[in-house]
């Protein structure tokens, strides 16, 4: 587990407290009865802004607190545990997009602007179901962008997209020739196809010829702490379901089989946290960063995926009912394994990286 400063652990103690009060599963429930495509309560994310959470790893010349990734991580993994709909992460990640290959023109248009919750961005790159950044088609001529997009994150609603093209990174805001699909996953969270025709945008010129692959690897970070949070949820859940539900005169957690899973998963659960710790650490000191992010959001689909699938199944039938919250975990754990990079794509570019 890091060792946190005094500070951090203000910031974690106040998301966790924060979540737990004011943004628990029941919150996500509103949301997702609502029906809306944004999916989100914009009031509790003005709240986050507030609070400084959007600015964390913004520089404070620009409004932020420039508090480093794992301090955004232990928020995004509070936020994690209760489900909390927001558009948190898909800005942080559009963040340090800008920070890393940003104008001072463009960091002094649009990061404070994101710090202060007053504008949200996201960051799209996919063309098809499949995480393949080397097969992007969009392409600008002129300062105008053509091409489509598909599964953005938290679309529905931002003001900014950082937009992968084929010669690099482009600002685009929403508007003219912009249109957006709704796309209904199985997590009844915010997610759009993009239509870029013609709308104007601003390239991204600095951070060199990796920048996509940084700002990715920032992204597989962040998502996989989000993860972090709900793997830990589920475990816990798990262990006060089994701890209380009894069957055939016997409390469930003193059956000896059952305390053997949930001493696997203890041990899954503290190798995922290492590697996810690692990648955000990893991001603060600049070293290792593209092995760190691809181990970190590996080893949360693993982990994740089968603390998801054990929560169900230790749970009964009752797990996938609407009554249990267990249920709605699994079904967002699907769409973040799906992003940036499933476990397949994660082990060969791992595997890739080791070469050099």
């Amino acid at each position: 587990m890091a060792v946190l400063n005094e500070e951090q652990e203000m910031l974690r103690d106040m998301a966790r407290d924060w979540a737990k009060n004011e943004s628990p599963v029941a919150e996500f429930r509103k949301v997702r009865a609502s029906g809306e495509p944004q999916a989100y309560n914009a009031d509790a994310y003005a709240t986050m802004a507030q609070m400084g959470w959007a600015g964390v790893i913004i520089p404070e010349e620009h409004g932020g607190s420039d508090f480093g990734f794992l301090s955004a991580g232990l928020v995004i993994e509070e936020l994690g545990k209760t489900l909390t709909a927001s558009p948190l992460i898909a800005t942080t990640i559009a963040a340090s997009a800008i920070i890393l290959g940003g104008s001072d023109e463009q960091k002094a248009k649009w990061l404070p602007k994101l710090a202060s919750g007053e504008a949200v961005a996201t960051l799209a790159v996919d063309e098809s179901a499949r995480h393949d950044p080397s097969s992007i088609e969009t392409s600008v001529s002129g300062g105008k962008m053509t091409g489509k997009k598909a599964f953005v994150h938290e679309a529905h609603g931002a003001d900014l997209f950082v937009v992968a093209a084929k010669d690099g990174l482009y600002l685009v805001e929403n508007g003219d020739g912009v249109s957006l699909t709704t796309r209904k996953l199985t997590d009844q969270r915010n997610h759009a196809d993009i239509a870029f025709d013609g709308a104007a945008a601003e390239k991204l010129d600095g951070g060199g010829d990796s920048l996509l692959e940084d700002v990715l690897d920032r992204a597989r970070v962040l998502t996989a702490a989000e993860m972090l949070g709900m793997a830990q949820a589920v475990f816990d859940t798990t262990l006060d379901y089994l701890k209380q539900r009894v069957q055939f005169s016997q409390v469930l957690a003193t059956f000896q089989a059952l305390q053997h899973r949930m001493a696997d998963l203890f041990a899954d659960l503290a190798q995922m946290r290492s590697a996810v710790e690692g990648g955000l650490q990893a991001i603060d000191s600049g070293f290792g960063v593209a092995q760190a992010a691809t181990v970190a959001k590996a080893e949360a689909n693993r982990v994740l995926h089968l603390i998801s699938n054990q929560g169900i199944q230790l749970h009964g039938g009752i797990g996938m009912t609407d009554e249990y919250d267990v249920g709605f975990y699994l079904k967002r754990a699907r769409v973040l394994e799906s992003s940036w990079g499933s476990s397949s794509y994660l082990r060969d570019r791992f595997a890739r990286l080791s070469k050099y």
